[in-house]
This record gives C-alpha cells, sequence and structure tokens, in this order.
C-alpha cells in the first residue's frame, strides 16, 4: 500500500465505480489510521524528549502544546511507545517461506515458520500495527514489499531473502563442502555451523536478524540456519525491542543469535554475533 497522493482522497470520493470505491476507501482508512498512530508516538516521544533533553516540566510542556496537564499524561499511558518504530509506521505485509511437496500443489508452510509468524503477528498487533498482506513465498518467484515488512526467509528459500543479505555489509549465510548451510562473519571470518549439524547435534540454532530500508520501506529479515531458528529471532526481537530501538534508532543493523529449544519452545537465546549498525 503506497502513500496516497494529495488528491487521492477527492478521487475516492468521486470514483464512479462502487467496488473500486469500496476497496479503495478502505485501503485509505487503514492506511490513515496507521499515520495517525504513528502521530501519537511521536507526540508522546516529543513529551519525552522535552522532559528529558529540555528539563521542562509536564506542566510547562502541557501550556507550549495548547492541552492540560491531564491530557499530557494521558498521551504518556496510552500513546504507542518509542520502539513501535522498529516496525516501520505502517501498515506491515509479514512473508513467510513456502515449500514445494512433491505431491502437493499448493505451498506449504513449515510448522516452526508458522510459528515465527503468528509470533511476530501477535507482536505487531500489540504495537497496533495493521497486516495488509500476508504472502507465502514462492522460491520460483519473484517479489518485494510495497510497505512496511517483516520477511522470514533466508537466500535459499526465496528470491527476498538472497537479496536482502546479499546487502549486508557483516553477515551472509554460505553452504559448505558437506551441503550444510554456516553463518559467515565477513568482518571476523568466522563460521557457524548450525548446532543441528553437527556431529553431536542438539536442539539449538543459529539465526540471522536484520532491520533495514529497502526504498520507502522499513524491513525486519529473520533466517534462521534450520526453521527453528527463527522462532528464537522472533522471540529474540520481542524480548528486546525497547533495548534495540533505543540503541539503533531507525538505523539499519544485523546481528545473530542462538537458540537453544524444548520442542519449538525457547529455552535460552544468546547473542552469538553482536549487532553491528551499518555505515
Amino acid at each position: 500500500m503506497t502513500t496516497p497522493d494529495p488528491d487521492e482522497f477527492e478521487a475516492v470520493r468521486t470514483d464512479p465505480d462502487p467496488i473500486r470505491r469500496g476497496q479503495r476507501a478502505g485501503e485509505l482508512i487503514t492506511l490513515y489510521q496507521q499515520r495517525a498512530t504513528e502521530l501519537a508516538r511521536l507526540r508522546r516521544a516529543a513529551i519525552e524528549e522535552a522532559r528529558s533533553r529540555l528539563d521542562m516540566s509536564y506542566t510547562e510542556i502541557a501550556a507550549k502544546l495548547g492541552i492540560t496537564k491531564g491530557r499530557v499524561t494521558q498521551i504518556r499511558n496510552s500513546a504507542p511507545g518509542p520502539e513501535r518504530a522498529f516496525f516501520g509506521v505502517g501498515p506491515v505485509a509479514l512473508a513467510l517461506p513456502g515449500r514445494i511437496i512433491r505431491e502437493r500443489d499448493d505451498l506449504v508452510i513449515a510448522g516452526p515458520d508458522d510459528a515465527t509468524g503468528a509470533h511476530l503477528a501477535a507482536e505487531l498487533e500489540k504495537l497496533a500495527f495493521a497486516i495488509n498482506e500476508r504472502v507465502v513465498l514462492d522460491p520460483r518467484d519473484e517479489w518485494e514489499p510495497t510497505s512496511d515488512a517483516v520477511v522470514i526467509c533466508g537466500p535459499a528459500s526465496a528470491h527476498i531473502g538472497h537479496q536482502l543479505m546479499a546487502a549486508d555489509p557483516y553477515l551472509r549465510m554460505t553452504i559448505g563442502d558437506n551441503v550444510q548451510w554456516y553463518l559467515t562473519d565477513e568482518v571476523t571470518g568466522e563460521r557457524f555451523l548450525s548446532p543441528m549439524d553437527e556431529p553431536e547435534p542438539r536442539k539449538a540454532d543459529h539465526a540471522y536478524i536484520a532491520r533495514r530500508k529497502l526504498g520507502n520501506w522499513t524491513v525486519v529479515h529473520i533466517a534462521g540456519l534450520h526453521a527453528a531458528g527463527s522462532v528464537g529471532a522472533a522471540h529474540y526481537i520481542t524480548r528486546n525491542l525497547p533495548e534495540l530501538f533505543a540503541r539503533f534508532g531507525d538505523s539499519e543493523f544485523s546481528m545473530a543469535v542462538t537458540t537453544e529449544f524444548d520442542g519449538l519452545t525457547p529455552t535460552s537465546i544468546e547473542v552469538l554475533v553482536p549487532p553491528r549498525r551499518w555505515e
């Protein structure tokens, strides 16, 4: 969903086609609601910045904004926190890798990928995001987001996974002679094999996390060496969202984590490669 031009509102009002008019009106309602939520977040952040950086009292801030001190308190308690901007402004597309099964005509979503998507969808809902598109990525086709997006796939699963990771200056996924995937740190030269693929395998996996800009959109990219790793990455983001946004703001960065599992439930999540801001 793209940002409307100034004449779009009037164009919807005068569209003679009722179906097209209804569809576009619904799209604009979602878009405007997401912008209103972001403006509420920005106003709350501005109030807190005036309090901390300008050393103003809430009474003084209220007077400058032309509202009551009680309204300032209401804004501070009800508006989204600053960390909402980690995922952009919204609405958000949620993209999961589809897998081709020979006996089926349709694409299949693996259980861990489905769990990752459900966990992040719940977090996006708590942050007042609308999910405008749920995409099952076909490994045979190309897809690019047309809004802010959360993309859950590695470079081998879909073209967009390869495209996003190819732009990372620090981390890669590479395939070794043993046809096993590694997470490679381009800075140190270290290669990390999934614990699931070690000679004595254990129920753990490494996963890549990045926040980046793709044109006008914010894209959060997650990719486990195995699908289970993405579950751990999703939990790491939601547990550490305020700290990540406080540290990096609107900057691009990438990192990697290692998760131990009981089934698909993360029991511990550790940082494997510390987050690095993209310069």
